[in-house]
């Protein structure tokens, strides 16, 4: 016997907003159901926590879509809006590792349609195959087409450039009416996954005690999904968002944006970006690039729970979040924390040489004698 949930996988359905939601400016009347929802909360017992502290872990990254953690949640009401504008492929930019980019392949697979990719990266690769590493293995085996671009390119024509020009021409040479999806998923429109992800959340922390929220910030959308969503809903959370790129000023500003484009300005609903959530600069030595410390934590993390993170978000997110609760334990004391498991997993398999040293000095790995 098939179950409701199966029943509607991959279907456009119509969507009724959270009752705190449903007078913002833009508010989507349907989404395609592709996320395995509700992710489950559970303890996380990550080492080296100060006493008197609690942390809980949210398993976005058990959504589905091939291990693409949150992604899918924005993607159910991009991919909606694209079909009601009559779209029929996607274009979407990112890293050469985006888990969004390889997230957006497998759904639009799921729907019928063509994914093309728009993927920085380094300027002696660029002109080379791409290879089937971490996330390019999945977006290769469904089909996308990988358009690469150095990331002087990027930096010189920026995303939103660089994704209309493939759209012009897709259009002129293929006949395609693209629907270009920015950087992430961070559109006015994919800000409603986080923000549908806050009523499920209220639902599921009900007087539990939780008193803060903390996530790593990297396109910025599933920050302000989630700002807005505690802010609207009256959950009263702490909301940390541990930037893996730029700085705390570009979060605010770039989030503002973003709530602007719901109609959420301060004038309608009280607070801006910086009044609903704090920025926290967690990027390390750059975006992607990963120190020895932030992995140390990622692998004792996984020996000690059984959690797998992702080396650029995650792991910089709980690495500034450990970092924060060790120097001031404090401050932190009496807290319930927590953490949004964003998924990302396969992008591991690209600081395979970094973590070798840190795994083989467990010295778990042995030779079974026999004679």
């Amino acid at each position: 016997m098939v179950s409701p949930a199966t029943q509607h996988m991959f279907q456009l359905q119509p969507y009724t907003p959270p009752s705190w939601a449903t007078k913002l400016g833009l508010v989507p009347t349907q989404r395609y159901r592709l996320a395995q929802l509700p992710t489950p909360i559970h303890p996380w017992a990550v080492p080296g926590l100060p006493p008197g502290c609690e942390l809980h872990i949210k398993r976005d990254d058990l959504t589905g879509m091939q291990l693409s953690g949150n992604k899918v949640r924005k993607l159910e009401f991009l991919l909606a809006e694209a079909r009601e504008k009559g779209h029929d492929s996607v274009i979407t930019i990112g890293g050469i590792q985006s888990n969004h980019a390889r997230a957006t392949a497998v759904a639009a697979r799921y729907l019928g349609w063509d994914a093309h990719l728009v993927l920085r990266n380094s300027r002696h690769l660029a002109d080379s195959d791409p290879g089937l590493v971490g996330n390019l293995l999945v977006e290769r085996l469904v089909g996308a087409h990988i358009w690469q671009v150095t990331k002087e390119e990027y930096g010189r024509y920026g995303g939103p450039a660089l994704g209309q020009r493939l759209a012009e021409q897709l259009r002129h040479e293929r006949g395609l009416n693209p629907y270009v999806i920015p950087v992430g998923g961070s559109s006015a429109m994919g800000v409603w996954g986080y923000l549908d992800m806050m009523h499920e959340l209220e639902q599921q922390i009900a007087g539990q005690g939780f008193t803060d929220i903390a996530m790593a910030c990297g396109s910025g959308g599933t920050t302000a999904g989630i700002a807005l969503g505690n802010h609207l809903s009256g959950l009263g959370l702490r909301v940390h968002a541990y930037g893996v790129c730029d700085d705390p000023a570009y979060f605010y500003e770039f989030c503002d944006g973003l709530l602007a484009g719901l109609g959420a300005t301060p004038n309608v609903v009280g607070a801006d970006s910086a009044g609903m959530f704090r920025a926290v600069q967690a990027k390390g030595a750059g975006y992607a690039i990963s120190q020895q410390e932030e992995l140390a934590l990622v692998a004792e993390a996984a020996a000690a729970t059984g959690i797998i993170l992702d080396p650029v978000y995650t792991g910089k997110a709980l690495h500034g979040l450990v970092s924060e609760m060790r120097a001031d334990p404090q401050a932190w004391k009496g807290r319930k924390v927590l953490f949004l498991h964003t998924g990302g997993l396969l992008g591991m398999y690209d600081k395979a040489t970094q973590l070798e040293p840190l795994v083989q000095a467990a010295e778990r790995a042995n030779r079974l004698v026999l004679e």
